[in-house]
């Protein structure tokens, strides 16, 4: 689960990580006011996504007027697919060096990898492998302040700054030990004044640890669509491209995905309908899709648990509620395949039995539907 930006900097806080001065606020009013009381600012949209400067989620603001027109724009727009509706405004910082750190959990070498670089403010996959240091941290014996001192030396800081990063790195493995984080990052961590402050955070927690961390506020990450599917019990992921898609089984539809692009084709979505999935939640599923208004659907099963007859009746009852305007591909093998194929028959709908051969129809149709 993913912390907004305003929440991990709570927690940094918490633990001794210096930040600017701060506050959320939601409304052009607000913006204006903590302008007023903080000085120019920095408007930061609260979106889970990272690259929010270079898509305009980060406005400076020098007085209460220009706060408040600049929130005025900035409150309601969808950055990177996700509307903006909360925005941190941050005392602005005169910043004299960036600086990266994060620890997070190197799943291959299966323990916790605290990496820094001097090359700060960009993703960190875009710098030189040769310009991050990267130490694995021994969980049984965690982080000493040694281990932060090591780490400074390696990134060449000196005096205070060498004292201030080797706390530092101490202060941010608590919070990755405490909170059950999966990721702590802070990128950029600024030169301010001869002095380390974070100015931008993220915190990734481990779902599986969220009971341990009762009083930790809940974020529900994703579009209106997708958190529209997660509320019926199945997993789905927005996509670019113009073919709608339901596939039993996370394997099934991320082959599915490869067979539409394969031949050519956008797949519009991820949707994994669960290996027994019944007739309601299947045909709010699709109803989804319907209303996504793409080019073609594709639904592609492979019944084990799930029974093809029980998938045909859902697309008949979406068919004959809603309706699908838009022309529909079913793959259905396995379990009732025959009693599936014969409801689509009477119906009208011809149901495949090769998934390769469905994938290139539903490609061809969507084309055709330019």
């Amino acid at each position: 689960m993913k912390q907004y930006e305003y929440m991990a900097k709570g927690i940094l806080a918490e633990h001794g990580i210096p930040i600017a001065p701060g506050r959320l606020v939601d409304s052009p009013e607000g913006a204006a006011s903590a302008v007023r009381d903080l000085g120019p600012v920095a408007l930061k949209a609260q979106v889970l996504v990272g690259g929010r400067g270079k898509a305009g989620g980060i406005r400076f603001a020098e007085t209460p007027e220009q706060g408040a027109e600049i929130a005025k724009n900035m409150l309601g727009m969808v950055l990177k697919g996700y509307r903006v509706e909360k925005l941190y405004a941050e005392q602005k910082l005169p910043i004299e060096k960036e600086l990266y750190i994060s620890v997070t959990t190197d799943r291959n070498a299966k323990c916790p990898l605290v990496m820094a670089s001097a090359a700060g403010g960009v993703e960190i996959e875009d710098v030189p492998d040769d310009q991050i240091v990267k130490r694995y941290v021994d969980p049984a014996v965690g982080v000493l302040p040694y281990f932060g001192r090591e780490m400074a030396e390696a990134l060449g800081l000196k005096d205070v700054l060498f004292k201030e990063f080797a706390d530092l790195v101490v202060k941010l493995y608590q919070i990755y030990r405490e909170e059950d984080a999966e990721l702590v990052e802070i990128n950029p961590l600024a030169v301010v004044h001869g002095h380390l402050i974070a100015a931008d955070a993220r915190l990734n927690i481990d779902d599986s640890a969220l009971y341990r961390h009762p009083d930790l506020t809940r974020v529900d990450e994703g579009s209106p669509l997708e958190k529209q599917v997660h509320e019926i019990g199945l997993a789905y992921v927005e996509l670019d491209g113009d073919i709608a898609v339901m596939a039993n089984g996370a394997g099934m539809a991320m082959a599915t995905l490869d067979a539409i692009q394969y031949f050519g084709g956008r797949p519009a979505n991820f949707l994994d309908a669960g290996g027994g999935a019944s007739v309601e939640p299947t045909a709010k599923a699709l109803g989804v899709l319907v209303s996504m208004k793409p080019k073609a659907i594709l639904v592609n099963i492979f019944g084990g648990i799930t029974r093809c007859d029980d998938v045909a009746k859902a697309i008949l009852q979406v068919k004959s509620t809603v309706g699908i305007p838009v022309p529909l591909v079913v793959r259905l093998v396995g379990t009732n395949e025959k009693e599936g194929v014969a409801l689509l028959n009477e119906a009208g709908i011809q149901a495949y039995s090769d998934m390769a051969e469905a994938a290139e129809q539903a490609v061809r149709l969507a084309k055709e539907a330019v």
